[in-house]
C-alpha cells in the first residue's frame, strides 16, 4: 500500500491529479480520508525551505502594468528601510506555484528585492487546481507574455525599494522566458536561466545582460540548442558562463519533484546563482 500511495503522490506532484483527487484516491487505498490527509506532510506536497512568515522578510502581492494588462506578482524583500538590488523569478509551466514563492523568499533572504510575476495574470491568475494550468498555457499570448515579464524590469528598476539594478532567473519554461527578457530588455543587468529554451541566433546580439547558464546533463531536448546559442554569445561578445550538471535531469532544482530533484546539482547551481547576482548587481 505504501508504494501505491507514493505513486499517487508523484501523480499529484507532476500535475496529473489535483489535491482533491489525490485525497480521494489515497482514501480508497488507505481505508479513510483522515489517514490520507495525515500522509500529506510526509509526502512533501508543498515542500518549502523558507517560511512565508519569516521575520527577516516582508512579503506582499503587488501588481504592475504589463502589455496584457495588470500583472499580479509575489514580492519578497529583506525587512528594513535600505535599498537592495532586484531579481525577477520566473515560474515553470505550472504557473506561480508555492514552490516558486518559496524560491522567491530564498532569493530575498540573500539580500534582494525579489519579484515573481504570474504569467497567467491575463487569464485570472494561476488556479489552485493544477489540472487547469495546461490549457491556460495553451491559450497564452506568448508575445504579450514576453512583454509582461520584460515590463517587470522597468517596474523594479524604478521601484523606490531597489538600487535600480535588476537581474532575472527562471526555471524550465521560466528559463526560456528569462532568455527572452534578456533579449528584450537592455536594462537587465544579469540573467540566470535554468535549463531554458534558447533564443533565436539573430536575437542574441540584443542581449546586454551578463549571462549565467545552467543545464542538466540528461536534457537532450534543451541541450541540443546549446552549441548554436554559445556560438552566438561568443560572436556577440556577450559576458557569459555555462555550467553543465552531469547526471542531473531537467527541472533538477525543483525540490517538490522527487523524481527529478538533484540535491547536489541544485545546491551548487543555487550558490553559483547567488554569487553571480551579488557580483553583477552590486
Amino acid at each position: 500500500m505504501e508504494q501505491t500511495l507514493k505513486e499517487q503522490n508523484e501523480d499529484h506532484q507532476y500535475g496529473k491529479t489535483n489535491r482533491r483527487a489525490f485525497i480521494k484516491k489515497s482514501a480508497v487505498l488507505s481505508g479513510g480520508s483522515m489517514f490520507a490527509l495525515s500522509m500529506l506532510p510526509q509526502m512533501n506536497l508543498d515542500a518549502q525551505i523558507s517560511n512565508s512568515d519569516d521575520p527577516h522578510l516582508v512579503t506582499d502581492t503587488v501588481t504592475y502594468a504589463g502589455a496584457s494588462g495588470p500583472v499580479t506578482a509575489y514580492l519578497a524583500r529583506p525587512k528594513g528601510t535600505g535599498k537592495y538590488p532586484a531579481v525577477i523569478v520566473i515560474h515553470e509551466n505550472k504557473g506561480l506555484q508555492p514552490h516558486i514563492k518559496d524560491v522567491t523568499r530564498r532569493m530575498a533572504l540573500e539580500g534582494f528585492v525579489t519579484l515573481a510575476p504570474d504569467g497567467l495574470s491575463a487569464q485570472g491568475g494561476t488556479p489552485e487546481d493544477i489540472e487547469e494550468v495546461g490549457s491556460m498555457f495553451q491559450k497564452m499570448d506568448f508575445e504579450a507574455t514576453k512583454k509582461d515579464f520584460t515590463a517587470a524590469v522597468a517596474y523594479l528598476k524604478t521601484n523606490p525599494l531597489t538600487t535600480g539594478k535588476v537581474g532575472c532567473t527562471g526555471f524550465c519554461w521560466g528559463g526560456g522566458m528569462t532568455n527572452q527578457v534578456a533579449v528584450n530588455s537592455p536594462d537587465l543587468v544579469a540573467a540566470v536561466p535554468y535549463y531554458g529554451l534558447q533564443p533565436k541566433d539573430e536575437e542574441v546580439p540584443k542581449i546586454k545582460a551578463a549571462m549565467l547558464l545552467h543545464y542538466a546533463g540528461n536534457d537532450q531536448r534543451i541541450n541540443q540548442g546549446i552549441p548554436a546559442f554559445e556560438a552566438a554569445l561568443k560572436k556577440a561578445h556577450i559576458d557569459y558562463k555555462l555550467y553543465m550538471y552531469e547526471g542531473a535531469d531537467h527541472a533538477f532544482n525543483n525540490d517538490t519533484n522527487p523524481e527529478r530533484y538533484n540535491k547536489e546539482a541544485a545546491e551548487l547551481a543555487w550558490k553559483r546563482t547567488i554569487d553571480f547576482f551579488k557580483v553583477k548587481l552590486k
